[in-house]
């Protein structure tokens, strides 16, 4: 992606002409090689890195003045701190590998108007005491440097991850696989969210058409034409979110006790498919190859005219998977004709919430989010508007 990046921005394109050696890492622009002074007067290279701010794939007005520095503290040519910049000593690791040392304020009253003028600005101002040390050192050095961005799992840079400054803690995110099993209503919204995540890949399990009654459970907006084309539900949302996402497998058949051989390998499975002989099979399957899963459900009954329910999130992981069984958390035959939500009623927002639920626990359990109980087992109740969390582990 960052060649196209590149190609695509004038002003990245103008850095590298220049011969600047330009870098992107996790939704940063580096400038290798930037020469300066340390305070013993030794002329050296670092790293000036700065947040990229883009429309698609190319670059538009920095959102930020500020660039960061990874090197020791540069000096003038006497080996004083330079004095036209206002710096900041803060270490900190911005993802990909990238770490960084300090912080550079250096405005200019009506902004910088790309990031050749912000980066050429700050490597100036960074190397003139070096050059006036070594005539012969230059930031403008003519390499070429490979970005570490081009097998992202993304069809464009994440740059507000960057922006934030959460780079390395997304990184926890960037797991091999994911699959879903069942891609209806509660399903298709917990694809919407993992697509925006750095999962490598993520599998599509379901062997059903989308017809028009998905159009109104899942995310999006699909056009007539879409429905009149009858695609399996897993084509249909690959073609929508690998508009994103370059990982996304479609696998147009049922997960049964045939095929459960599929799923081995994967960090996390998301359980989205009505009870019944097929999910026990399935359970089963996942338990015996060691493979964490989350299993959603909702349950909604009429009552005097308004909807009364709950939305389920039960965890299994190979540490503690007893209460699916023992405690029945899960269950295993169907849901019968009390429960409104198994006759096609449209409840997208319920949809959303369940998935939601599901994903937040599942960015727990890698460290995403803070998880100070450990639940396995967590009941959303409508009526209350409250969250039970259930099968607390107690090593959490």
């Amino acid at each position: 992606m960052s060649p196209q990046l590149i190609a695509r921005s004038p002003d990245l394109q103008r850095l590298v002409d220049d011969g600047y050696e330009v870098e992107i890492v996790g939704g940063h622009l580096v400038l290798n090689s930037v020469p300066y002074v340390d305070a013993q007067r030794r002329v050296r290279l670092g790293r000036l890195v700065t947040a990229l701010a883009l429309a698609g794939d190319r670059t538009v007005q920095p959102a930020t003045h500020v660039a960061t520095f990874a090197g020791d503290f540069p000096c003038d040519a006497q080996g004083r701190p330079l004095s036209r910049i206002s710096a900041g000593s803060a270490r900190q690791a911005l993802g990909g590998g990238l770490v960084v040392d300090h912080t550079f304020s250096s405005k200019p009253a009506q902004g910088y108007a790309d990031y050749y003028e912000l980066m050429t600005t700050y490597a100036a101002i960074l190397s003139g005491p070096a050059e006036a040390l070594d005539p012969g050192v230059s930031a403008r050095t003519h390499r070429v440097v490979e970005s570490t961005d081009g097998d992202a799992p993304f069809e464009y840079l994440d740059t507000a991850t960057s922006r934030a400054g959460i780079a390395d803690v997304s990184t926890k995110l960037a797991r091999n696989r994911a699959v879903i099993v069942g891609l209806g209503g509660t399903g298709s919204y917990v694809l919407d969210l993992l697509a925006k995540t750095p999962l490598r890949r993520i599998d599509l399990y379901d062997g059903d058409v989308f017809l028009q009654h998905n159009a109104f459970r899942g995310p999006g907006a699909p056009s007539i034409e879409d429905l009149r084309r009858r695609p399996m539900k897993v084509d249909h949302w690959k073609a929508v979110y690998s508009r994103m996402h370059r990982g996304i497998e479609p696998h147009p058949v049922y997960v049964t006790e045939a095929n459960i051989g599929e799923l081995e390998g994967a960090d996390i499975v998301f359980l989205c498919m009505d009870a019944g002989e097929a999910k026990v099979a399935i359970i089963r399957g996942l338990e015996a190859m060691g493979v964490r899963f989350i299993d959603v459900g909702m349950g909604l009954e009429l009552v005097d005219g308004s909807l009364l329910g709950q939305l389920r999130v039960t965890t299994s992981t190979p540490a503690k998977r007893e209460h699916v069984w023992a405690g029945q958390r899960v269950p295993m035959t169907g849901a019968g004709n009390d429960n409104v939500y198994a006759r096609n009623i449209q409840v997208a927002d319920l949809n959303a919430l369940n998935a939601c639920l599901a994903v937040i626990r599942w960015k727990k359990l890698v460290g995403f989010y803070v998880d100070l109980e450990g639940e396995h087992h967590s009941v959303y109740a409508l009526d209350g508007n409250q969250l039970l969390n259930e099968e607390v582990d107690d090593a959490a």
